[in-house]
């Protein structure tokens, strides 16, 4: 991926819709202009260096040709692609690993992390490197030194059960490889975060990733029927059978884990037969309120769209902004829009069930090139963000979910704390909210914020993204849905989970890792003693 920025270098918009500038310019008060950037070669880099007997140890594991130490690909495995990460790019001096790791198998994973304990070196298992919380950041941890453990050698399908529709794969696979090599024998995972072309699924393991199907194909983390983990005390295989009452689930204490417990290197699946149908729909609702409560209908009602999704004003907005003539009468309301997806004849006898649903509670049937867009550019906005960010506009998104009696409570929590935030930095803002995973309970929110911050962005964000971590709390939000803890969550992650709940995730992190070498600074936060902080 682009070293400061988003995906493939080749795909970067050069320019900004117009129909997206005019809005900016109406919303933030002046002509957003494209400022100079530092390139690759003038970073500067920090952090500590490992002395050439750490790697020499670690070359005598995995070859000398697989541990780096070259100035590029210490840069690329600094952190992940957040907007404060991105921000960090954008600096002269940078924080990174002290040489990155290429293990070709578990064998040499474990090895690696014997090393790391016994070198007193940190390990930080890296994937696709899309993770947006901040816990793919170099933090030593009071360790001499910081590895970045690079997958992509683990990677591939290793067993396709197309009898049982389970297929394992090596952590370091790819999204779009995943699916490429499931097609070949007429299989697909389905999973489609925004991350996908470039997230690994081991990634998606460790993060508990809800991808843009989920409404049809479930979360990530449903989709698992297995792993296999390597932590520094031994390795462990888990998941025998589809159900089992043999004590509690340790598979899942490892998805969401992020990395601190071990290193996942083999995940199994439940996969499905390459659909045959896709039917695009799209609704109008006259708000939010009433478009959120149609698609609560049709989650109770259980009539299966793959994906149900609704953007609220200020989103439908932008998003006709960006397509152009589509859909022009629609300049107020609300968008919701849908996808059925199966075997031949199942689609289409779900949609109409869905389409019955939405147009009793209220919705409108709109073009359905409107859906059809959205699909064609679904992994396309964090590229728009990119070029956001060299326009000098601040971009940034956070999440959450709660049920559906107190989806609106929510919703105006964050809003109102976004506001206060950027009203004390002084900043003009827009505040974009959709709902894109339904449960029969609940929902998700997801919030993009764009903002005239200037000078230091992150610093001026910091507290402003504070503020909306501390509502969602008091709200009875969950601190993420799908973007997970990392390290800029950690601090509210007791006030989620309670303080018994976090002395049970330190207890296993004390038999899985004793040495705390495991991403010191992500999940966990710093463990407070009686004589001070840790």
């Amino acid at each position: 991926m682009r070293w400061d920025g988003w995906g493939d270098p080749a795909r970067a918009a050069e320019k900004l819709p117009g129909g997206v500038k005019l809005l900016l310019t109406a919303v933030l008060g002046h002509k957003p202009r494209r400022s100079g950037t530092i390139g690759l070669a003038e970073v500067e880099l920090t952090g500590p260096a490992l002395d050439p007997a750490d790697e020499q140890a670690l070359a005598a594991v995995v070859g000398a040709e697989h541990v780096r130490t070259d100035h590029d690909t210490r840069v690329l495995h600094a952190g992940g692609k957040s907007t404060p990460d991105l921000v960090r790019r954008r600096e002269r001096r940078q924080a990174v690993p002290g040489a990155v790791v290429l293990p070709g198998g578990e064998e040499e994973v474990a090895a690696v992390l014997r090393v790391a304990a016994e070198r007193g070196l940190a390990v930080v298992p890296f994937g696709g490197g899309t993770a947006v919380t901040g816990g793919l950041a170099p933090e030593a941890g009071g360790h001499r030194g910081v590895v970045s453990v690079d997958l992509r050698r683990l990677a591939g399908l290793e067993v396709l059960d197309d009898v049982s529709g389970e297929a394992t794969f090596w952590a370091g696979t790819r999204g779009p490889a995943a699916e490429a090599a499931l097609a070949e024998r007429g299989f697909e995972l389905g999973h489609l975060p925004q991350s996908f072309e470039f997230a690994s699924l081991g990634g998606f393991a460790a993060m508990r990733s809800s991808g843009q199907n989920s409404a049809g194909h479930g979360r990530f983390d449903a989709m698992v029927t297995g792993l296999r983990v390597v932590t520094p005390t031994g390795t462990l295989d888990l998941g025998r059978a589809p159900g089992s009452a043999a004590g509690p689930d340790l598979a899942r204490v490892f998805l969401g884990s992020e990395g601190v417990f071990g290193v996942i290197t083999q995940v199994r699946l439940r996969v499905h037969e390459t659909p045959v149908e896709r039917c695009f729909d799209a609704f109008t609702f006259s708000d939010f309120r009433s478009g959120a409560d149609a698609l609560r209908r049709v989650v109770q009602a259980g009539t299966g769209p793959t994906v149900i999704r609704l953007s609220d004003e200020a989103e439908t907005a932008v998003s006709l902004a960006q397509v152009g003539s589509i859909g022009k009468a629609l300049s107020k309301g609300c968008t919701a829009v849908v996808l059925h997806e199966g075997p031949a004849g199942s689609a289409g006898a779900r949609r109409e069930a869905t389409v019955a649903v939405l147009r009793a509670a209220g919705g409108r049937p709109a073009s359905r090139k409107l859906a059809e867009a959205w699909d064609h550019g679904r992994f396309g906005a964090p590229y728009l963000r990119d070029t956001l960010l060299e326009h000098g506009v601040f971009v940034e998104t956070l999440e959450t979910a709660t049920t559906w009696s107190r989806l609106h409570v929510l919703r105006a929590a964050v809003t109102g704390a976004l506001a206060e935030g950027f009203g004390a930095a002084g900043a003009r803002y827009r505040i974009l909210c959709h709902v894109s995973h339904v449960y029969p309970t609940g929902a998700s929110l997801y919030f993009t914020v764009v903002a005239g911050l200037g000078g230091d962005m992150a610093a001026a964000w910091a507290p402003v993204k504070a503020r909306v971590n501390d509502a969602i709390m008091a709200a009875g939000g969950t601190i993420s849905h799908h973007h997970g803890v990392g390290a800029d969550h950690a601090p509210w992650l007791e006030r989620e989970i309670g303080e018994h709940g976090l002395r049970v995730l330190r207890a296993i992190k004390r038999e899985l890792d004793p040495d705390a070498i495991m991403n010191p600074g992500a999940l966990l936060p710093p463990e407070r003693r009686p004589d001070g902080p840790a």
